[in-house]
Formats: structure tokens, C-alpha cells, sequence
């Protein structure tokens, strides 16, 4: 009798991927929109921000992304989810780095409301991923005298990864300057929002696999993620990786795991499973970190204030990796 099963097992071949997310802080380009508030980086700005702090931004920034999950997959992530990026034409220079130029990465992006002008998007490998479908959907806020409160769109994007068809939806919620206690709300509202376009697409597929991503502004254990965004049917890897001594950013002197990727619970399923979710990490080397003083171990940012360090970004990048069984 034939052994289908182990002739099965030759058609096919396992590959494992990397899905990244990464706050870039503030990857502006050095031209003044006067339909946003860009101003601080512009030459003439707060900031005094021109092209060689630019160009040497870009390419630090493509080192870093060039290495997320490279231990693991002996390549640079086959998705990445961007956020503080002022337009496309800065991720189109940022790609075309030596250091990226041959991972013919592609981008998903589109121009969002925010008041500063800066917005999410989608970096993905041709090889790896097709877009199927895409769309920016507005998160409606308002302020306490009811005008409308600018902020990031979520940005979902529809394809097929290594054979799977997957749904991403890739975040930037609003900030906690004002407070944390006083902006949740807000933030609260982004994940109902998240959850209403869930919830749309198990509707039309209970098998729907989903994978929200994002600086989230909120911790795994916030109210806005715990109680209004992950439920029975998603699981945060996140929910292990922030600890006392690490985390995603540091403010005040306290790690923080506001940078997440989250899945729906197909991805862990241990059978019959052709995109398997293996584990999730920081990538935080110590090349990206301050390297003494008080600050010893925090990300190494471009600015501090109005003082130009020359770094990253105030942000690490996490990062996912799943094992795909692929046809040969």
C-alpha cells in the first residue's frame, strides 16, 4: 500500500518568517507641508532637521530592519509594520538602502489625517506576500468640545503569506501625553474599532486569520487591550515579554511593552496548520541601545528634546515567527 502520508510530506517543505513591527520616531522628510505640522523638521526648524540626518537615519533604520529575526529565519522579516513615518517617499528611501535594496521589499501606505502629518504602513517581500486587498480606516475621535480629534488611520491590508491568507491590521493609537488616565478613552476607542472590523471579517469567514500589529500606546494588560481588543478568540505572545528590565520603550525610567503583534488563536493551533506561530521577541541588540550613563539600555533615539543624538529610534522593534508549510 502507499504511503501517501510521507509522499505528502515530500510535495511540501516547511519555511520559517519573520512579521515584525517597528516605531521609526518620527521619519520625516526634510520638505515643510503646510497642510501638517512638520515644521520642527525642516532645516529651519526646532529640530534642524536636513538631509545628512536624514540619509544617515535611513540608513540605520534599514540596518535594524535588516536584522529582525534574521537569527531565527537567516533573513530580514517577510512583513513589517511601520509607524511615524511622514509619507511613502521616505519608505521608498528607506527600501532602496543598500542594506535593503535586494529584499524587494513593497509598501502598503496611505496619507492619514494626523494633525503632524504622520501615518502607519505595510513593508512586505514580494516573494513572501500578494496583496490582495487594502484600505485605510478612519478612527473618529473628538475632543472635549466635540471638534474632531486628528489622529492615525488603521491600516488593513488583505493577502496571501507563504500560501495563507491573512488579515493585518497594522496600529498607531493615540498617545498618553496628556495622561494616561485622561486619553484612554481614546484609546479605548481604537480597539473597539479594531474589534469592529474583526468581527466583520469573521462574519464572512470564521476561519479569518488576523493579525493586529502596532504601538498601541497601552500595555498587554490595559484595559483597552486586555478588555476591549484581545478576547477568548486571540492570543498576545505580549502578555510575556514585558518585564522590569525590558520592554518595547522606556519612559521615566519604567519599561513599557506599548509595540505588540496579536493573533487570532488559528495560528496556534498545533495540527493541521500551515502557518504555525513559534514565538515572539524584542529585538533590542546592545548597538541599539544607549550605551552608559543614566540612560544605559534604553533605545538610542535620534533626538532627545532639541539634542541630536543620532540613534534609531525611541522605540525597539518586536518581532514574530511563524513556521509555514509550503508546496514545493
Amino acid at each position: 500500500m502507499e504511503d501517501t502520508s510521507a509522499f505528502a510530506k515530500a510535495q511540501t517543505k516547511k519555511i520559517k518568517c519573520a512579521i515584525g513591527f517597528y516605531n521609526l520616531e518620527n521619519l520625516f522628510d526634510t520638505k515643510n507641508d503646510p497642510a501638517t505640522l512638520d515644521d520642527d523638521f525642516t532645516p529651519g526648524g526646532f529640530k534642524e532637521w536636513n538631509s545628512y540626518k536624514f540619509d544617515k537615519k535611513v540608513k540605520k533604520l534599514a540596518k535594524v530592519i535588516s536584522k529582525i529575526g534574521k537569527k531565527e529565519t537567516t533573513t530580514s522579516p517577510s512583513l513589517l509594520g511601520v509607524a511615524e513615518v511622514e509619507n511613502k517617499a521616505v519608505l521608498e528611501a528607506l527600501i532602496k538602502t543598500s542594506k535593503l535594496d535586494d529584499e524587494r521589499y513593497s509598501i502598503v501606505h496611505y496619507d492619514s489625517p494626523d494633525e503632524r502629518g504622520i501615518d502607519v504602513a505595510l513593508l512586505y517581500k514580494k516573494k513572501d506576500f500578494t496583496v490582495h486587498k487594502s484600505e485605510a480606516v478612519t478612527l473618529y475621535l473628538e475632543t472635549e468640545d466635540g471638534d474632531r480629534d486628528y489622529t492615525r488611520d488603521i491600516l488593513y491590508v488583505q493577502g496571501n503569506l507563504l500560501g495563507t491568507e491573512v488579515h493585518i491590521l497594522v496600529n498607531h493609537w493615540p498617545s498618553r501625553r496628556k495622561g494616561a488616565n485622561e486619553t484612554s478613552h481614546k484609546r479605548i476607542k481604537a480597539a473597539q474599532k479594531n474589534r469592529e472590523l474583526i468581527d466583520n471579517l469573521v462574519a464572512q469567514n470564521p476561519e479569518a486569520r488576523v493579525i493586529i500589529m502596532g504601538d498601541f500606546n497601552d500595555g498587554p494588560h490595559s484595559e483597552s487591550i486586555k478588555k476591549h481588543l484581545v478576547k477568548t478568540d486571540f492570543y498576545n505572545p505580549m502578555l510575556y515579554l514585558g518585564t522590569r528590565y525590558e520592554g518595547s520603550l522606556n519612559y521615566n525610567y519604567e519599561w513599557f511593552i506599548f509595540d505588540q503583534i496579536i493573533f487570532s488563536n488559528n495560528f496556534v493551533r498545533i495540527y493541521n496548520n500551515d502557518l504555525l506561530y513559534e514565538k515572539s521577541d524584542i529585538y533590542n541588540d546592545f548597538y541599539l541601545t544607549e550605551y552608559d550613563g543614566k540612560f544605559k539600555g534604553n533605545p538610542f533615539r535620534t533626538y532627545a528634546g532639541k539634542n541630536y543624538l543620532g540613534g534609531y529610534s525611541d522605540h525597539f522593534p518586536v518581532y514574530t515567527i511563524l513556521t509555514a508549510i509550503v508546496k514545493n
